[in-house]
């Protein structure tokens, strides 16, 4: 599987690349990235061939959107794809009277939600200004999701509904934003969405994995059936897919449980077998799926993003996968890579 490979992006008229370059630690998530090596980072995905980059006023206070177009100011228009978000609005203040948490030294922006209309359309415009661009390809509703408003997500999904679609389908209508959509890590909430409106896309954050394909009886069926298409990020399950099952093991964020460890040490007896590193099968696994266009994922330095490439590329034989299925330790009708 090739990084650089280009897929139609479902119903619209443009095509990204099946590796997403993911801008979160550009906005100094948890840690500083200089400023060197977030461009470093930027021109590397370039001269990999990947095209497609996520982001959203959200990563470090409209930091990752600054970086990310100043690196790609004076590169042809037409040569790349940008997603980014919308939900937050950035108001200038003083570094002292803002809480950066979990970012680190980010811009000086106090942060605040914002589902209406009118917040949508200053947050979308604010966008084009960090930048500097005419318009932006894709733009997803931020965060809508129950892990981020709890027991107010109703009330929060409802004004979205109203206020943030109404913006987007203008938007899209005038031709400045080419596919709308919802970015939240909870597929419910998507499935939710697509039953109320024509949304073209959605970004769905570590709910279809190696370890997880519940996804595959409502949502991504009616993705199929609409012809509306998937970014997804979160790959490794924050973590232990990358890291295997191994102590202090992060899933979702948090430590491991014990029925995770267990389900990732049978994968990776698996993965022994057929000489496939785990993160290699987590990536490629993704990205199976007809209605997924795309893997979007972050990286703090350039030999992070080389190693994910790599995965990305790394042959995987088609017994690996049966043998997953026959071991119960993926979903039958899950989709599985066609290796070359």
């Amino acid at each position: 599987m090739k990084p650089s490979e280009t897929r139609k992006f479902g119903r619209n008229n443009f095509s990204v690349t099946a590796f997403a370059f993911g801008t979160a630690p550009l906005g100094n998530f948890l840690q500083e990235v200089s400023e060197e090596a977030a461009n470093q980072m930027i021109q590397h995905a370039w001269d990999a061939g990947i095209r497609l980059s996520d982001t959203s006023p959200m990563y470090g206070h409209g930091l990752a959107e600054l970086r990310l177009g100043q690196a790609l100011r004076w590169k042809n228009r037409d040569d790349f794809v940008i997603a980014t978000k919308v939900g937050r609005t950035l108001h200038a203040a003083p570094r002292a009277e803002i809480d950066f948490v979990p970012w680190v030294n980010a811009a000086p922006n106090s942060m605040r939600f914002d589902y209406t209309y009118d917040g949508t359309m200053r947050s979308f415009e604010d966008s084009l200004q960090r930048l500097a661009l005419e318009r932006i390809d894709m733009v997803f509703i931020h965060d809508i999701d129950r892990f981020t408003h709890g027991q107010n997500q109703p009330e929060v999904f409802k004004q979205a509904m109203d206020g943030a679609w109404r913006a987007l389908e203008k938007l899209r209508t005038e031709g400045v934003v080419k596919a709308i959509g919802v970015g939240v890590n909870e597929w419910e909430v998507c499935h939710a969405a697509l039953q109320q409106h024509d949304f073209d896309c959605f970004l769905l954050a570590g709910r279809y994995t190696l370890l997880e394909q519940d996804a595959l009886r409502d949502f991504l069926p009616l993705c199929e059936q609409r012809n509306v298409t998937l970014l997804v990020g979160g790959g490794f399950n924050s973590g232990i897919l990358a890291t295997g099952a191994v102590k202090g093991a992060k899933y979702n964020y948090a430590p491991a449980p014990p029925h995770i460890l267990e389900r990732v040490s049978r994968i990776e007896a698996v993965c022994k077998r057929h000489h496939v590193p785990l993160p290699a099968a987590a990536l490629q696994f993704v990205v199976a799926h007809p209605a997924i266009s795309s893997f979007c994922a972050g990286t703090r330095n350039t030999s992070q993003l080389t190693q994910n490439l790599a995965w990305f590329s790394h042959h995987i034989p088609e017994e690996f996968w049966s043998d997953l299925k026959t071991e119960r330790l993926l979903a039958e009708d899950a989709p599985t890579p066609i290796a070359a």
